[in-house]
């Protein structure tokens, strides 16, 4: 993300739903909502909304009928609109010539948790473990509301007898069979005035982390009546151990280790952390990744969100090869909120409202025209929004139209009903505001200008959030961090995408459900977006893979996750493979990958070998008598990785060598075949090219060679290699890319606390986080 203020609100990612389809007013019963379809978007400058509003008035008879049956206008990507229409008018609609079809609209349930059904991992999943009480997820955040019915135990055994961690019950805290363990780690004495003084979760990320990887199953969940339906996690029977490292938005690198050290030691089975760096960090140097080294010796994979710093290149963090490093993307469910003008224009936005003004109309004006002149504040600087920049005077009871996106404060303060901000960014995830609010593009914002400067009496009201089919999902977010790594330029991160947009889990009733302070209201659960939510639905699924195969490692498991992975198309993800590593995390298939690429301590130690560390330093890291006997190269081609990264110095011919070794775990008789998809640019030759197996657990080994011509400026070649054996496929991505030098892996950080929890609630302090 760019470091101005606009930017930073994408750290705390707030979605939206919206159900605009339900008005609380039906004006006639014989009325149905139906789509009207209309193709392109219209040309010659023509506004989708009025076109639609015009032809409304023409069938209906009456703007005030046009605006009442009008529920969503589709005018961004595509032409047409959702009304609700009598059989008559459906058929009048039908039979003009602009129109391509009109379908009535098809019901469906949306689920609180509906990324798990959108990945094919329904809530009656044939294959559940007996083991699944068994495992236990370790949440390192900013700890739990434990009285939530997402962590009841009602019916659970006592903890397993590997747990051997401990409950700091200090201030009214308790554990119980489902939340087994809780602890808190301060060693700064960092309090505020809002925070606990125990395991308790003041902020909501926590709970709301913790409910997605492993929640229990709550019938009825939802956001003020906002996407009703059933919330779970991956694993509803696992157990949670929580580990809370963060106050109000700052987690300090003590307190995380302090934090790892002590969930290896307890006995979880999968770390779950959506905490990370600014930048990313040398590997000894990131408390994340020794921590997660450690956890991986103990056969403890770590799951870990990529960042919040998309849409830019190489920002992508936690990028250690041991951790499972997750981007966040988007399921087939998105929100927008309709502004209503008092000219009949309807203006579209993105926004959870969970407000209602009743459809009522109210004085509509330019927050530039209301400056505080008591606080000397001009009236270019009003237009911002910000608290107490308001004239109360001129803003109460009235919507506000602002020239930025932000938390919606000063209107609030200023005692307004609403507001409207505009921003070329954040169009496909949405924030929840202390009043009616939504975000606008600038477009939009220049129409609603020039209609308060037309118009002798500007009104407009602020719809209810609403939800509709996102048919393009998943698609990578623009916040997710991208690649390449810029530690390891030849391994590839992030690992895979997961659900992070528009997720809905359990909340603290002690955090705001949205990112102002001012805010009052208590919610049990929340909508929240960011790759803090992707990472606990890998790391739930990783639990999910750990009940049914115990016994697999980390690297195991980790590999599984990777090469059954839906394939993401790269036209709705222009960096493609830096976006969303080997693609979207398919739970289910993973069950059963065929093959996975296994790796050891001694294959990481390998690895760390050949990035410049040497025998002393891994010595200490492994307290044996690890010795690096070969040159260093910086190149990480023979780490026995479930996918291929090449970086080539710009203007040098393509040429890589990648061996690499997978274990049995399908069918215990099988040939596999390899099959490589690659552009005519690149030479990919895989030997041998068959594979077979005689038993399960058996392990064999290949080489990938990749040769081209010289390139220069290439941001990316993407190909994939795949093993068959007519019944799994086993993929791993390959991509090629140009780089102007390697620099050096090592480097030195300065002694700094790592600030922002990625997607905290709050406002940025002068918008640097």
């Amino acid at each position: 993300m760019a470091k101005n203020w606009p930017s930073s609100l994408a750290y705390f990612l707030i979605l939206a739903p919206f159900l605009l389809c339900c008005h609380s007013q039906e004006y006639d019963a014989d009325r149905k909502i139906h789509v009207v379809y209309m193709g392109e978007l219209p040309e010659n400058g023509v506004s989708a909304a009025s076109l639609h509003q015009t032809m409304l008035e023409d069938v209906l008879g009456s703007s005030a009928a046009a605006k009442e049956s009008l529920v969503y206008s589709y005018g961004r990507s595509f032409n047409g609109f959702a009304a609700k229409l009598s059989p008559e008018e459906v058929e009048s609609f039908s039979e003009m010539d602009q129109v391509v079809s009109v379908f009535p609209n098809t019901a469906f349930k949306l689920h609180t948790t509906r990324s798990w059904d959108f990945m094919g991992f329904t809530q009656n999943q044939t294959l559940r473990s007996s083991n699944e009480s068994d495992v236990i997820i370790g949440v390192i955040d900013t700890g739990v509301w434990p009285e939530s019915e997402s962590f009841s135990d009602e019916g659970f055994p006592p903890p397993p007898v590997k747990w051997k961690g401990r409950c700091q019950n200090e201030n009214n805290f308790t554990c119980n069979n489902k939340l087994i363990g809780a602890r808190y780690y301060n060693a700064g004495d960092f309090y505020l005035s809002k925070d606990f003084h125990s395991p308790r979760d003041a902020q909501g990320h926590g709970t709301h982390t913790a409910s997605t990887a492993a929640g229990r199953e709550v019938a009825g969940a939802s956001f003020y009546g906002l996407a009703e339906g059933i919330a779970r996690g991956a694993v509803p029977n696992a157990r949670i151990a929580i580990y809370k490292v963060c106050w109000t938005s700052t987690c300090y690198v003590s307190d995380l280790m302090a934090a790892f050290d002590d969930a290896i030691a307890d006995g979880v089975d999968v770390l779950t952390i959506s905490i990370g760096p600014g930048e990313p960090i040398p590997y000894f140097l990131d408390p994340i990744g020794i921590g997660a080294f450690h956890a991986m010796k103990k056969g403890i994979l770590t799951a870990n969100s990529a960042g919040n710093s998309g849409p830019y290149s190489r920002s992508v963090v936690n990028v250690a090869p041991w951790t499972l490093t997750v981007a966040a993307s988007s399921i087939d469910r998105k929100f927008v909120t309709q502004i209503a003008l008092g000219n009949g224009d309807i203006i579209i936005g993105n926004s959870i409202n969970a407000f209602t003004l009743n459809e009522t109309d109210f004085p509509l004006i330019y927050a530039g025209d209301a400056p505080n002149v008591s606080s000397r504040i001009r009236g270019d600087y009003a237009g911002a929004c910000y608290s107490d920049y308001l004239d109360s005077n001129k803003a109460q009871g009235k919507i506000v139209l602002c020239d930025y996106l932000w938390d919606g404060s000063g209107p609030y303060v200023a005692n307004s009903v609403g507001a409207i901000m505009p921003s070329d960014g954040y169009a496909d995830y949405s924030f929840s505001y202390i009043l009616p609010a939504t975000r606008i593009d600038r477009e939009s914002s220049a129409k609603i200008m020039d209609y308060i400067r037309s118009s002798n009496n500007p009104t407009a009201t602020i719809l209810t959030a609403e939800a509709m089919n996102d048919t393009s999902a998943p698609r990578v977010v623009s916040f997710s961090s991208r690649g390449p790594n810029l530690i390891t330029p030849d391994i590839l991160k992030p690992d895979l995408t997961a659900p992070g947009v528009n997720i809905l889990a359990a909340w603290s009733v002690a955090a705001p459900p949205s990112f102002s302070l001012l805010d009052k209201r208590q919610v049990a659960y929340n909508i929240i977006s960011g790759t803090s939510m992707s990472c606990p639905h890998a790391g739930g699924a990783a639990a999910y893979l750990k009940s049914i195969h115990p016994n697999w490692s980390p690297a195991a498991i980790k590999s599984a996750l990777m090469t059954t992975a839906h394939v993401m198309d790269p036209r709705n993800n222009e960096d493609a493979e830096f976006a969303y590593g080997s693609g979207h995390i398919n739970p289910a298939k993973a069950v059963d990958p065929g093959l996975v690429y296994d790796a050891t301590e001694q294959d990481y130690i390998n690895f760390l070998c050949k990035q410049g560390y040497n025998s002393s330093v891994l010595r200490l890291v492994t307290q044996d008598r690890s010795n690096c006997t070969t040159n260093t190269t910086g190149k990480a081609w023979d780490l026995n990785y479930p996918s291929f990264a090449l970086s080539i110095q710009d203007g040098q011919p393509i040429i890589g060598y990648f061996p690499r070794t997978v274990t049995n775990v399908g069918s215990s008789n099988s040939t596999y075949h390899a099959i490589v998809q690659a552009p005519s640019s690149l030479n990919i030759t895989v030997k041998p090219w068959t594979l077979s197996f005689s038993a399960v657990g058996e392990k064999k080994s290949f080489k990938v060679e990749v040769h081209g011509g010289v390139i220069s400026q290439q941001a990316i070649i993407s190909a994939s290699i795949e093993w068959r054996d007519g019944v799994h496929v086993v993929r791993s991505p390959l991509a090629v890319y140009t780089v102007l030098s390697t620099g050096s892996p090592l480097g030195v950080t300065r002694n700094r606390p790592i600030k922002g929890l990625l997607d905290l609630d709050g406002p940025p302090v002068n918008g640097i986080l």
